[in-house]
Formats: C-alpha cells, structure tokens, sequence
C-alpha cells in the first residue's frame, strides 16, 4: 500500500498578503505568551530547586530521642490504621497473621532504631543518663542584632522602636564566597601590560570604529529617515558610552550628530498627539506609516532634550553617578557641548515640539557664572529675536525671562535685560512683516476686461474677484490682528520688568539696560504713563546717584517720549537741555551725538535759537579735545544745526550781536550770551592732523553750503553722525584713513665721520707720521668707527 501523500498545500503569497492584520496580530500575541509562559515555568523551576538546596544545607539534626519517638508514633498510627480491616477478618485469618508476627525476620524490623524487636523498656531509667546520652545541639543560627529607630509619640507616651538586622542566610553566605574564590581565581590570571604608545594606537583604533559607526548610522537616518527611527535610537544610544577612553570624544561626537539629523530631517509643522479616535480609525498604509514615523521622531527627540537637560543638571550640581566613567573636569566641556546644541536647535526650530522646554532650560543659562556659556545663550536668543516674525518664541522668552528677573530679585546679569533690545517690535517691520504675510493680489482692470472677456465672463469675473478681495481682507486682518496681539503683550511684559526696576532696583546694576530699553521702545508706550515716567527719569538724574552714560540713557528716553506721541504734550523739558548742555565737556561723543539728534533734529520747532547758538559754539570746543572719530561727529551734528536753524552763521563773524559777554562757564543755554562769541575752533581745526576732520572744519567755516565749492563729498553728506563716528574708530589702533609710510632720512654724520677718518689714516700712512698725539686721535677715531652708534 503506498503512503499517503501530504495534501496540505503551502499557502501562496497572495493568500499571506490577504491575511487579515488582526489575525496576525493573534498568532504575535499567542507566540509572545507561549514564551512567557515558558520562561515563567522555568523560573519557578529553578526557585524550587534553590529552596530544596537551602532546606537541604540548613536542615538541624535531632536527637536519637526524638527521633525514636517519631519513628514509634509513625509506627503506631500505621499500625491503627492496618488494624481497621483486621475487624473485619474472620477469626482464622487473624490467628494465622498472629503466628506470622511471631515469627517475623530482619526483613520486619525497623532498620531505623538500634535496639532490637524483642528488647523491652525499662520501668525504672535514670533521667541523669537520658540527659547525658542526648547529643548536643551546636548553635547553628546566629544572634539577631537590634536596630533602634525612631520611636512614635501619642498619647499615652513614648513607644520606643527597634528592628531586627538582617542576617544572610547560609546559602547566600555560601554563594558569596563561591563568587569570592571564583573572582580570586579570575584575578590571579596575569594581565596583559601595554606600553603607552601601544594604549594609544589602541584608543585611536577604538575611536577611529566608533566615527564609522556614527557616520554610517547618520548617513543611514539622513537617506531614509521614515525607516531609520530604530538606527536613531540605536545612534541616541551611543550617548551612555561606557568605554573611559573615548568615552567623552564619542558623547560629544553623538550630541553633534544627533543634533544636525533633527535639523535636517524635522519636518515644518508641529507634530501634536492622536486622539483615541484617530487611532481607532483606519487610514492608508502611506498614513500609517507616517504616523508611526511622527510618533518615533517626537519620541527620540524628546529623550535626546532629556539627555542633554541631564547632563548640564549634572555639572551644575557637581553630581556624577557611580556608574559613570566621566571625570567631572571632563564633564564641565560635555556640558559646553550639550548647551550649544540646545542654542542651536533653540534657533533652528521654533515651530517645533518641546520649544518652550529649551526655552526654559536655556533662559536661565543667560544668568550663568561662566562666561562662555552666558554669552552663548544670550546670542542664541538675540538669533532667535531677530527671525521671529511672528512673535510666539519671542513672547515665550520673554515672559521667562520676567520671572527670571523677579525670582532673582533683580540680581542677574545686565546682558540678560539687554536682549530686549534685539526684539523686532517697530511698526515699520510690523508693517513689512504683514505685508509678507498677505501678499497683494493683482486683478484685471475694466478696460482689460471689455477688451478680452464676454458679458458672461465679465459678471462671473466680478463676482469671483469680489469673493477674492474678502477673503484676503479677512486674512490679512486676522493675521495683522494676532500678531499686534502678540507683540502688545509681549511689550507689556517688557514694560512691567522695567518699571519694577524703576521703581524697586533703582541702585541695581540693571539701570543701564532698563535706560537704554526705554530709550528704544519708548515711543510705544501709553501716553498715560508718559507724565510719571518724565518725573521718574528726572529724580534720577537729579540724584547724582547715576554715571554720564546712565544720565544719558535717561535723557535719550526722555526725548524719545517726547518725540513720538508726546508730541500732544505741552511739555518744555528744559531741565534735560540743561542737564545735557552742563555735562557735555565730561563726556564722549558716542551716545551724545543720539541726544543731540533727538534734541534738535527731531525738535526743530520746539527749540529756540539762543539755546541752538549755544550748544553749537560748546560743541565745537569739545571737538577740540576728544578723538578724531568723536570730532567727525561732533562736526557733523554742527554742520545739522547751521543747515537746520536760520542765522547761525552769526558764530562766522567777529561783530558782536546785541548786548552782553559770552559766559562760557555758566551752564544755562539759554543766558549764556552765545551769539556774541565766534567758531575760532574751527581755524584750529582745519589744521588736525586728521584729514576728514579738515574736511569738515573747511566746510563749516564757509557756512556749510548743500553744493558748490566747499560742499561735502557724498559719502561724507549723507551719513548721519553716529555712523560716521562708528566708521572712524579707532578702537582697533588702526587709523582710518590709513597713514602713508614715509622712509626716514639717513643720518649721514657718521657716514661723513668714517669717510674722514678713512682719508685722515690714509694720509698719516703715507707721510709716516710716528708722533704719539696723532697716533692717540688715530686711535680715537677708530675707536668712534667700531662703536655700536655707528
């Protein structure tokens, strides 16, 4: 009879591809549990075979006594036991099993018990001799120390409290010691001893395989990054290097890496959670395999921010693991790495998840006693100020660094306030950024529409533009209205850090900043502030408390509000005038030449001439006594002033105008007689030794005309003064223009001197001249040839 065939076909591909993905999700799970299942049955195995062990090791003897009363009770219950059937038996059957106990053998006899079958007991033992023939118990379980807790008060008192010590078993005692002998014998093996030469190429070889690794795994994520998230965490993993010797290069490498690949492959929008619906619901294979990409990304992203946020927590806590194999010096340049990368992707991706968590771990970093890392972080937010069109990274910041300013108790660093000043919130950029956002739509004109349209055409035309035309109103408006919004409430945030300064922190080194801020934003503020705030930056500078550039600071701020909405104001602030014209011989030009733009440029009408004539011939005397860089400007503020206000050219002549003498000393612009005094500076100036200043001394003294022979070149004309004061500093020891060389004149006395001597010994040579006084003077004159001046 031939075998059966096998009839069970292999089932085809197409079959597979058509399986359902429940039904293998069922064999998954069904597999998963049978080695569980096995592995917990081998566990529970394995358990009772160490518990029989240690039952077996611990196990006490007993004394024969004992014993033999075990041994008799066990005989007796078997004995009733085999003597419940025996009731039943007949009574042959009984005498007959009698007569065979009587004659039972060895093979009958308890092999347990030393005495033999027919022995009997004593009646009268002696209880001494029992006693002595029990054999001793060994004290087999050590004694239990106490340990003394705290003890529990209620209300009957004080209940003290004590717990046992826990003692190893003997097993475990066992066990340690097998583990003791077995690491003795294993470091009784030699090592073997490298050279250092030999340690180095070993570490160059390790941390050459560990680049390949990283660079094959980068390359791997960068070309295929929606099937590469088990490379990325195989890659974040390199972050735990245990090997010491390149244990710090690698981590530093990873972070790098690791760092560039979000970059590259984070995608432009924000990745947000799926509800329970969205899960439940079923979507394309393309869908779902994006999602589970999202959702890898999201996940090894947020475990690399925690790492790189474990490892700065670490070096600031001066904490290491006992596992770790970092020396702490070698963990301070690990930390420098981690917040670079956080600087980086700060800027790099705003729009992306767990943005505010790197705002909060860089914000206070800003604050940082080293240097490096504060500047680092400081930049990092500047970078991110100056992209940030929108404004929600830029209002995330700065309410963070609000609470950072009140938490400290105004005790942070100035940079921290000063990046205030980099936030985009100007209405020209606000404008410019809307415009960005909704773009201008071009429609056909009337003329263009008869000339190339139907009737038809023409009426669904219009009703198409007029739908266009509502629909970018709408977006416009509701993107201008957001972000007005935006930077409404971030300014406010700004405002209330500094008024708190103001009005709290008036000796904080923060004043500076908090001036220079004002100064910047303060043609934004509400105009009901405007009145407190002009007394408050008053009552500073009449403190004395502040430096030149902190009164300057107060001045610029006051003129700012006054320059934009104060301009409804019927405010006269002569004291700031008053205060700028007394200290002006005390200071630089840098900031000055800002004041004095907002002071006359921006005020022309609001000024008189008497205090213009004034501040004009005060300045010109400065110029005499500062940097060429601070005299360009100082000169180009003045050529301001005589082409803004009419009849300065009084300061050209030497005739007096109406009664009085020039007081220069007194410090009231306005009654210190300046229109009866002359520019005589400027014939000094003409003269220095800087050609651009000679320029511009030339220039004012002919009136400085707009065109003509003593007008300025453009690049001279055109440029504000703090520009052309930034342009000709000297900060580097260059001077700008640059000096032409010029070669130094030969000092031809010693040429003269050797040709005379060499004349003078070759005349004495040949009139054999031997007196000693000439051969003295020879000798001399050699002596002059040889020595080091010549």
């Amino acid at each position: 009879m031939k075998p059966r065939k096998n009839t069970k076909r292999v089932p085809s591909f197409r079959k597979l591809l058509r399986t359902s993905k429940i039904k293998l999700d069922n064999k998954l799970k069904n597999k998963q549990y049978k080695q569980q299942s096995a592995a917990k049955k081998y566990r529970k195995e394995q358990k009772k075979l160490r518990e029989a062990v240690r039952d077996a090791i611990s196990r006490k003897p007993f004394p024969l006594e004992e014993c033999k009363k075990k041994q008799v009770a066990e005989k007796w219950e078997e004995e009733e036991e085999d003597a419940l059937p025996l009731d039943m038996m007949d009574e042959d059957d009984l005498k007959l099993m009698e007569d065979l106990a009587q004659k039972a053998s060895f093979l009958t006899r308890d092999i347990s018990s030393d005495e033999p079958v027919h022995i009997r007991k004593r009646k009268h033992e002696n209880v001494i001799d029992k006693y002595e023939k029990m054999p001793r118990r060994m004290q087999t379980e050590p004694e239990k120390e106490l340990i003394h807790l705290l003890p529990i008060k209620d209300k009957g008192g004080i209940i003290p409290q004590t717990m046992e010590k826990p003692v190893l078993s003997v097993a475990q005692d066992e066990d340690d010691t097998e583990e003791m002998e077995e690491a003795e014998d294993f470091s009784e093996e030699p090592l073997p001893v490298l050279t250092p030469e030999e340690m180095a190429a070993q570490r160059r070889q390790k941390l050459q395989e560990r680049k390949m690794h990283i660079a094959a795994l980068a390359s791997a994520i960068l070309s295929e990054p929606d099937n590469s998230i088990k490379k990325l965490k195989e890659l974040r993993a390199m972050l735990m290097e245990q090997d010491p010797n390149v244990a710090v290069i690698v981590r530093k490498l990873v972070m790098v890496s690791l760092m560039e690949i979000f970059k590259d492959i984070v995608p432009s929008y924000k990745i947000r959670p799926l509800t329970e619906a969205e899960k439940a619901t079923k979507v394309k294979k393309e869908t779902q395999k994006l999602r589970e990409f999202e959702e890898g990304l999201v996940s090894q992203y947020k475990f690399y921010l925690e790492n790189l946020e474990q490892t700065i927590k670490d070096w600031k806590q001066r904490k290491l693991k006992k596992s770790n194999v970092i020396s702490l010096k070698a963990y301070k340049g690990l930390a420098e790495i981690a917040v670079k990368c956080l600087c980086e992707l700060l800027v790099a991706l705003p729009h992306f998840n767990f943005h505010n968590n790197i705002i909060v771990l860089i914000v206070p970093l800003m604050n940082d006693a080293s240097k490096m890392i504060s500047e680092l972080c400081c930049e990092a937010v500047k970078k991110l100020f100056k992209q940030d069109k929108l404004g929600y990274a830029s209002l995330g910041v700065v309410k963070v660094i609000s609470g950072l300013v009140k938490g400290r108790n105004y005790d942070v660093r100035p940079e921290v306030l000063k990046v205030f000043l980099h936030l985009r919130i100007k209405e020209v950029e606000l404008q410019k950024d809307s415009e960005d956002i909704a773009p201008k739509k071009k429609f056909m004109t009337y003329k263009e529409k008869r000339k190339n349209l139907s009737r038809m055409q023409r009426k669904w035309r219009k009703a198409e533009e007029k739908l266009e035309r509502e629909l970018l109103e709408a977006e416009a408006s509701e993107s201008k209205e957001k972000k007005l919004k935006l930077h409404t409430e971030t300014l406010n945030i700004v405002f209330v850090t500094y008024f708190r300064i103001l009005k709290k922190a008036q000796k904080s080194p923060l004043l500076p900043a908090v001036l220079e801020g004002l100064a910047k934003f303060a043609h934004l503020i509400n105009v009901e502030f405007f009145d407190d705030l002009l007394i408050v930056l008053h009552s500073l500078i009449a403190s004395g408390d502040l430096s030149y550039r902190e009164s300057l600071h107060c001045v610029l701020s006051a003129f700012h509000i006054l320059s934009g909405q104060g301009d409804v104001l019927n405010i006269d602030p002569m004291k700031f005038y008053t205060h700028l014209y007394k200290t002006l011989f005390s200071l630089h030009a840098g900031i000055v030449l800002q004041c004095l733009d907002v002071m006359f440029a921006k005020r022309r009408k609001q000024v008189s001439q008497q205090r213009a004539l004034a501040f004009l011939k005060r300045l010109s005397t400065l110029a005499l006594h500062v940097l060429p860089n601070s005299s360009v400007g100082i000169l180009a503020t003045n050529r301001v002033l005589m082409q803004t206000f009419p009849k300065m050219d009084l300061l050209l002549d030497n005739d007096s105008q109406g009664s009085g003498v020039y007081l220069p000393e007194l410090d009231e612009p306005e009654h210190c007689n300046a229109q009866n005094t002359a520019l005589w500076e400027l014939h000094l100036l003409q003269r220095h030794y800087h050609p651009t200043v000679q320029k511009f001394a030339a220039h004012l003294i002919v009136g400085a005309p707009t065109e003509g022979s003593g007008a300025l070149s453009l690049d001279l004309s055109q440029r504000p003064a703090a520009e052309l004061f930034e342009a000709y500093s000297m900060r580097g020891m260059t001077f700008n223009p640059p000096v032409a060389s010029v070669t130094p004149r030969k000092k031809d006395t010693f040429s003269q001197l050797d040709s005379f001597i060499d004349e003078e010994l070759n005349k004495q040579l040949q009139q054999h001249i031997s007196e000693p006084v000439v051969h003295k003077s020879l000798d001399f004159a050699k002596h002059l040839k040889e020595s080091p001046l010549s």
